[in-house]
């Protein structure tokens, strides 16, 4: 199926789930309501004519002025047929969008990664937590409206934890077997 094929596919057998589909910058792009992305995903990835079996990437780009404010953006591949799509959904500023763990195990970090950076939230998540940034960090760093020079709270452990460390005498050396 080319581009043109695949977008009518689309527009055709999931016209109920997807707001539009159009070629962007040689991709398909289809743009999916909040409370439709779950049953697409599912479908999609169970579709013998698409099966979507690959979440590629899951990321979220913030427009600070819009409403609704984030674009959740999926980005999935077919093995079997190598077709490409990319799925974008709007939430407004405190939505949560529906977990995509039960379809794709690696949704899990995307999502930590997502709520990490940008604060959206997804429900039905296993375990949404920080996940590059420590526990305290207050704020998500990559929102528009997070200040540059926002001073953040001062850990006093530190890795190595100082209680493993091991101080060598001066002028001792490691002997290694």
């Amino acid at each position: 199926m080319n581009l043109e094929q695949l977008t009518t596919y689309l527009s055709e057998h999931f016209g109920g789930h997807i707001a539009g589909c159009r070629i962007d910058k040689g991709h398909v792009v289809a743009d999916v309501p909040l409370d439709r992305i779950e049953e697409l995903l599912e479908a999609l990835k169970g579709d013998v004519e698409l099966e979507f079996d690959m979440l590629m990437d899951l990321t979220v780009v913030d427009w600070l002025e819009r409403k609704p404010r984030f674009d959740v953006v999926y980005h999935l591949y077919s093995v079997h047929h190598n077709h490409r799509i990319r799925l974008v959904v709007g939430v407004d500023d405190g939505q949560a969008v529906p977990t995509a763990t039960r379809f794709w195990k690696i949704a899990d970090w995307l999502e930590r990664e997502m709520w990490d950076l940008y604060g959206v939230k997804f429900a039905g998540h296993p375990n949404l937590k920080r996940l590059l940034l420590y526990d305290e960090f207050k704020g998500h760093p990559l929102r528009k409206d997070y200040a540059y020079d926002h001073r953040q709270p001062r850990l006093e452990e530190t890795w190595p934890s100082r209680d493993r460390q091991i101080k060598m005498p001066e002028g001792e050396k490691i002997h290694r077997p």
